[in-house]
């Protein structure tokens, strides 16, 4: 009787065990996402209803849900490296450091252990496949603008699926020779965009997935500035699952970026940051449809490496404004664009430029302005355009107009929100997460916890 109660209790400890193993796993990173960008973006979803509250997005709706610290093992604010080191890797380290330790010795990233342990493995971002997020996955050099010598690694690393806006290259060698040879090399079939990516798939092992050549190869558009057969986030999400599904195997590990959240935020272009993060909702969209076919296999987690530009939602008042946002019709970069190329007339009236921001911004025929806005844009437009005195905005990643920073700057005090800063902050990231083992998220973490807890709900070695 003694035995057969032994045998039992082994058992149920191995089902138990068994049932918390995850087969496949999704890990998302909104890069810069931070609590306050999915609460602006929820209740913005709410507001364009016409009622007060939240419209929970996808993973908004998980039901486990947690929140994670952020900071570097240099710095109480992280970079994208070293924050997704943290996340890849489990490990902190300097800001600026891919994949390497504060000694700058290699660390094993938790999509290594997958592969080691027999998964299929894809690495995807809206951003450069060789940018910090996604290069701290396979990549393991001291500084992460050292992109060559990142993407050569990037063929060693052995996964399966890549996907990203296209490879970006070090400092001074944007005319060198391309390094798509060296990875073709590596046993990678490269594909320029969707319909390319169709006709080459089938018979690839192994595969990168960029943008058709031409295109911006640091990121794909703002999802407001999109056009007809631009690549997505959810387009690539899906490619990778049909990828990796194409055979048997003993599962997966899909890693996905929202790269250009971050990116909006180093803006502080509310409009253009509510929009990414829906269509960063979008891709998990396509990964809650496989785990409601496959429940009891699959994980999903989201989190983020940092907040960018210390968002605030409140500006003055008990109010927000939220609703203000589906007014704008282009992210500022776009509007700067178009500002660069009204210039080139001659003698722009204050009237064009009024029809321009009414357009892309919905000021004065949908967005009243209070004098002192009316007059911010008015006399950034009589320097730039008048005076001649043209002059840019720069962020981490973008070079404006100065009269499109007005512009977004005035959105932004439509809405009713702040920003503190124009770089990261220290404040919490979210974490949410469903399917096996998502109990295990739930709660306070540091964010080196997040891969450690993948990697053992996914029983990787």
């Amino acid at each position: 009787m003694k035995r057969l109660s032994y045998l039992f209790l082994l058992l149920l400890v191995h089902v138990c065990v068994y049932a918390q193993q995850a087969k496949y796993v999704f890990f998302f990173i909104g890069d810069g996402m931070g609590v306050n960008q999915v609460n602006t973006t929820e209740m913005y979803l709410a507001a364009i209803q016409g009622r007060i509250g939240a419209e929970g997005l996808v993973f908004g709706n998980f039901p486990v849900a947690g929140i994670a610290t952020s900071y570097s093992a240099s710095n109480p604010i992280t970079d994208s490296a070293a924050g997704g080191t943290a996340l890849a890797t489990g490990s902190k380290t300097y800001n600026g450091a891919i994949g390497v330790d504060m000694d700058k010795q290699p660390l094993q990233s938790v999509a290594t252990r997958a592969k080691a342990s027999g998964k299929k493995v894809a690495v995807l971002s809206t951003v450069g496949i060789n940018h910090a997020t996604p290069a701290a996955f396979y990549g393991h050099q001291p500084d992460r603008n050292m992109y060559d010598e990142i993407a050569e690694e990037l063929p060693t690393s052995g996964f399966d699926f890549f996907a990203g806006s296209g490879i970006l290259r070090s400092s001074g060698k944007d005319n060198a020779p391309s390094l798509e040879p060296v990875i073709e090399e590596g046993g990678y079939a490269v594909a320029h965009g969707m319909e390319e990516y169709k006709v080459k798939a089938e018979d690839a092992d192994k595969i990168l997935l960029i943008q058709k050549p031409g295109t911006d190869v640091s990121s794909l558009p703002y999802a407001v500035d999109r056009k007809p057969g631009d690549m997505t986030l959810a387009q690539m999400t899906e490619a990778a699952i049909g990828f990796l599904m194409k055979e048997k195997n003993k599962g997966f590990f899909l890693m996905a970026e929202g790269g250009k959240i971050d990116w909006a935020c180093h803006n502080n272009d509310l409009g253009t940051v509510v929009n990414e993060v829906v269509d960063f909702d979008n891709a998990v969209k396509v990964a809650y449809e496989f785990y409601k076919k496959h429940p009891k296999e699959t994980l999903i987690v989201i989190s983020a490496d940092h907040e960018t530009g210390g968002l605030g939602m409140g500006y003055s008042g008990y109010v927000m404004n939220l609703k203000a946002l589906e007014n704008q019709k282009v992210s500022q970069e776009e509007l700067s664009r178009r500002i660069t190329t009204l210039r080139k007339q001659e003698n722009v009236s204050w009237e064009q430029m009024k029809a321009l921001l009414s357009e892309t911004m919905g000021f004065w025929t949908r967005l009243p302005l209070t004098w002192e806005q009316e007059r911010m844009l008015r006399d950034e437009y009589e320097k730039s355009f008048v005076q001649h005195k043209v002059e840019f905005t720069e962020s981490l990643y973008a070079r404006s107009e100065s009269l499109a920073a007005v512009a977004r700057k005035v959105m932004s005090q439509i809405a009713l929100v702040g920003w503190t800063t124009g770089d990261h902050s220290a404040e919490y990231v979210p974490v949410y997460a469903i399917g096996a083992g998502s109990e295990k998220f739930m709660g306070k973490m540091d964010n080196t916890d997040i891969p450690k807890r993948i990697a053992k709900v996914g029983g990787y070695k």
